[in-house]
């Protein structure tokens, strides 16, 4: 098998990674309701960290919905989706350097470095949008976030939830044009 084919049998099986788009959708969701709150921003910076634990049971169940297979039992380039995933924790210094230092721009941070990761999936899944959608995301919260004031925060989150939708909408265009070509 080619690594275009293995690439393409990723995208199919996996459904471009979907389950995981959702499955952020719905983490985000619950940080623009943390951000709505009017609690301390260091409350909601700890909060928005914990939500982030829903992640993986969420895309797993997300995956069973969907009957997307991400675990990739047989295909050698299946572990690099999860290692491309975990690269993103490398960035979480400064993310915790941001909680100490400049509380209001976590949110911000933690965005960014979240569009700016899915880069990579672009390769991985031969997927198109993920090679836009990684700079669009990225750029974009990084100016929101330049000219979003502290009592608008949750602005940032909430363009997360519609980043994300639009980029689940793509990437699904996306895979029926690939299990099309196969």
């Amino acid at each position: 098998m080619t690594i275009d084919e293995m690439r393409n049998d990723l995208s199919i099986k996996g459904r471009n990674g979907i389950s995981f788009l959702l499955s952020a959708s719905v983490i985000w969701v619950i940080i623009t309701v943390i951000f709505v709150q009017s609690i301390e921003i260091t409350q909601k910076n700890i909060w928005m960290l914990f939500s982030t634990g829903l992640m993986f049971p969420l895309s797993v169940g997300i995956s069973h919905v969907l009957k997307a297979d991400w675990k990739y039992k047989h295909n050698a380039l299946g572990s690099l989706g999860l290692y491309l995933n975990l690269a993103q924790i490398i960035y979480f210094p400064i993310l915790f350097w941001s909680m100490l230092q400049s509380p209001h721009n976590v949110v911000m941070i933690f965005a960014i470095i979240t569009g700016a990761h899915f880069f990579a999936y672009g390769w991985l899944y031969n997927a198109k949008p993920y090679y836009i959608a990684a700079p669009v995301i990225a750029i974009s919260i990084m100016f929101l976030g330049l000219y979003t004031n502290v009592d608008n925060l949750w602005l940032i989150p909430f363009s997360m939830v519609g980043f994300l939708l639009i980029l689940t909408i793509t990437l699904n265009m996306d895979y029926r044009k690939t299990v099309k070509r196969m």
